[in-house]
């Protein structure tokens, strides 16, 4: 029974948002800066590798179940960029109007504007678990060149769902977390830890 896990991420609005998700299964969610644990690098080219390591790592320093979080926006028409590379897009101390700007300017006079936000979520019970508890969420839409609504954050003004025709930073947060990468992604593995804890 897992009653502790340490969150590798030091994004305060996910831990708000892990630990608001996680407290009712009976789980502690400890940051890892509290426990003095540095970010792990992240070199890999796919998201769940990053995740991976960033959970194995959290876990080896802790001794504890750690939980990790890779995610981005890939665009078709880039090959998938800006992937991995989503929050340095731009540069590696890149704000996120520099990376939307980065993105609108690659997709200059290119038709196709299908794009997707990914996340993946990585459980691991100790830093050598070989069954590390995986869920993933995808969510899809166009990007669009002039940026609209004042929520959100990334990449969200310019991401227009496919199903509202709403930009991710028009939604209100709840219609936001129903259909995005990250809410699917947690739904998911809220769902593989209840049925663990309650087998």
């Amino acid at each position: 029974m897992i009653q502790r896990l340490v969150l590798a991420s030091g994004n305060p609005g996910k831990l708000r948002e892990f630990r608001r998700l996680l407290e009712p299964l009976g789980l502690q969610v400890v940051p890892q800066a509290e426990l003095g644990i540095a970010p792990a690098d992240e070199p890999h080219v796919t998201f769940i590798e990053n995740a991976l390591a960033k959970a194995r790592h959290a876990s080896a320093q802790s001794r504890l179940p750690a939980l990790a979080d890779d995610s981005g926006i890939c665009v078709d028409a880039l090959g998938g960029a800006p992937g991995v590379r989503s929050a340095r897009y731009a540069g590696e101390a890149a704000s996120d109007e520099r990376n939307n700007r980065a993105l609108v300017a690659a997709l200059r006079d290119v038709a196709d504007r299908h794009a997707h936000y990914y996340c993946v979520l990585v459980l691991v019970r100790r830093a050598d678990d070989p069954e590390p508890i995986i869920a993933e969420g995808i969510w899809r839409g166009t990007i669009v060149d002039t940026p609209r609504g004042s929520g959100g954050f990334g990449y969200d003004p310019h991401f227009q769902d496919d199903v509202t025709g709403l930009t991710g930073a028009e939604l209100t947060l709840p219609r936001k977390n129903a259909l995005s990468h990250r809410g699917k992604a947690m739904r998911r593995l809220l769902a593989r830890l209840e049925s663990l804890q309650n087998p």
